[in-house]
């Protein structure tokens, strides 16, 4: 993520498989807490941002839903796709079929990838912390959920026959299971950027490994097509998709720019201005000849906790009220916004949704205010401590000065296995575009630094 004294620019990663995608809510007067936001609906498709010769209309979600949507997969044909949300639930568009879902079980961390079988009468989930669930004519052939990992798991792949699949952990580790075989990783490699995606050759005997500066990997029989990788990025790669014939590929950043690499053809990006959605993937539509961008912030969010709250009585407001606020833009002018003075808004932002829950803290503007406040009033954390929902997370060294205490996020979720989601202020895609209330994760606080590009230096309760 991009940001400065008050803003964090990049939303969740993700990560992509052959015909698959995976692994970064204010007005208190002219829209109050709970107000449905509609900037995503800017967009034609609504969620699922179509180019090319793929549906144009936008998929009907139940709202609210429970975790925000990071994954999806398309049908053979590509008449349809799948859509799986953090907390394992699966909605099924056109032609796509529901196999059945997560929704009701306890998970150890959030789901981040997906991948279908051949027929499409099947798919996988596969969770951050490498867990993989099969539903429909999809098998289970194995997981790294019991096993301590040195990254998190941020996409996976099947084989073509759909009798095996790969994870891919944000270091570039690889792991096999069933036929599929290993060709590879960057595991041992020192990486300028993590791992983001990844997506396998059409005969499953290599397959492809993007990095979010754009960096290109390939293993077995896959093709170097050329990379993205030197090139000074508006906002940082979150995808990528294979051509059918796998000579060639087609990646997207967190702002939506599309690059079309090999015999792979760009059919239409998000434009490059301060208003552009955070994109999480890109899926294909399996014939070449289109694909979606990905935007989870169509939605409204319920941010459901998959564990149990603190026990302070206004952390499921504080969350509603920035949930409520999610847009891609709300400055009226240079860093004029909805909740102070026109300036970097982050704590400003934080301060107003802990407002909202009853918290008497002044409106601050500099994040290390917050600090300042819950030593006195509330209650510190460690960065390695455990949040609850409403806390808000503190980027950057220390609190001292706006070189060192940079930004600041109101935590949504918490999972059993640590990982977060935020929703932040004064952030967003795109060099210019970090004016944004955005959906930022589930990354695990440990990781911030590689996910962020800056570290956690506290987390502050009400």
């Amino acid at each position: 993520m991009r940001f400065g004294v008050g803003r964090l620019a990049r939303p969740v990663t993700a990560g992509v498989a052959l015909l698959v995608v995976v692994a970064t809510l204010i007005l208190p007067l002219a829209r109050p807490a709970g107000a449905v936001a509609q900037s995503a609906h800017d967009y034609p498709g609504g969620g699922m941002i179509g180019f090319g010769s793929v549906d144009l209309s936008p998929p009907d979600m139940p709202e609210p839903v429970n975790s925000p949507v990071f994954a999806g997969a398309a049908s053979p044909d590509g008449k349809g796709y799948i859509l799986a949300s953090a907390d394992g639930g699966v909605f099924a568009f056109g032609d796509a079929n529901f196999e059945g879902a997560l929704g009701n079980l306890a998970l150890n961390g959030p789901i981040i990838a997906l991948a279908t079988t051949p027929d499409g009468k099947g798919y996988w989930l596969g969770a951050i912390d490498g867990g993989v669930f099969a539903f429909g004519d999809a098998a289970f052939y194995g997981s790294m959920g019991a096993t301590p990992l040195n990254q998190p798991v941020v996409g996976m792949a099947a084989t073509p026959d759909g009798k095996g699949y790969w994870l891919v952990a944000a270091d570039g580790g690889i792991f096999s299971f069933g036929d599929a075989q290993f060709y590879g990783s960057t595991g041992a490699l020192k990486l300028n950027q993590p791992i983001v995606g990844m997506a396998a050759t059409p005969d499953g005997k290599g397959y492809w490994l993007v990095a979010a500066d754009g960096g290109i990997f390939t293993f077995g029989d896959a093709g170097f097509y050329g990379s993205e990788g030197s090139k000074d990025l508006p906002d940082p790669v979150v995808g990528m998709i294979a051509s059918p014939d796998g000579k060639g590929y087609t990646m997207t950043t967190a702002n939506g720019v599309v690059f079309a690499l090999g015999d792979a053809t760009s059919y239409g990006q998000l434009q490059l201005d301060p208003t552009a959605t955070p994109i999480s993937a890109i899926i294909g539509n399996g014939q070449g000849t289109g694909y979606w961008l990905l935007d989870p912030e169509a939605w409204t969010y319920s941010f459901t906790s998959p564990s149990p709250e603190g026990t302070f009585p206004g952390s499921a407001a504080i969350v509603a009220a920035a949930a409520s606020q999610v847009e891609p833009d709300p400055d009226s002018g240079f860093y004029c916004n909805p909740y102070g003075p026109c300036e970097e808004w982050c704590a400003l932002f934080a301060t107003w949704a802990w407002q909202q829950g009853g918290v008497p803290i002044p409106s601050y503007p500099f994040t290390g205010s917050i600090y300042d406040w819950a030593g006195v009033w509330g209650t510190l954390l460690a960065p390695t401590a455990r949040p609850d929902p409403g806390d808000v997370v503190l980027y950057g060294t220390g609190p001292q000065n706006a070189n060192t205490s940079q930004h600041v996020g109101v935590v949504t979720q918490v999972w059993p296995d640590g990982a977060i989601v935020t929703v932040d202020g004064d952030s967003g895609p795109g060099r210019d575009g970090a004016l944004s209330v955005t959906i930022n994760g589930p990354f695990l606080p440990a990781d911030s630094n590689s996910y962020n590009g800056v570290p956690i230096y506290a987390f502050a309760q009400p």
